[in-house]
């Protein structure tokens, strides 16, 4: 599906993420990524096979 040189990471690459955005609509909360893969604005995922990947926000280390 990707055209870019070099390709992107495929949709179960572990940085899958990394492809680059080919739709995106953000007042429905998502994008399209070049290898399939739909990105929520909550970080879930859709892969092309139907499964989901739940949201992985990193987490923020407080001050002390």
């Amino acid at each position: 599906m990707c055209q870019h040189k070099p390709p992107c990471p495929t949709a179960y690459a572990p940085d899958h993420d990394a492809a680059r955005l080919v739709a995106f609509h953000p007042e429905q909360g998502w994008g399209l990524l070049c290898n399939g893969v739909v990105v929520f604005e909550d970080t879930g995922e859709l892969l092309p096979d139907g499964r989901s990947v739940p949201a992985h926000r990193g987490s923020y280390a407080q001050a002390a």
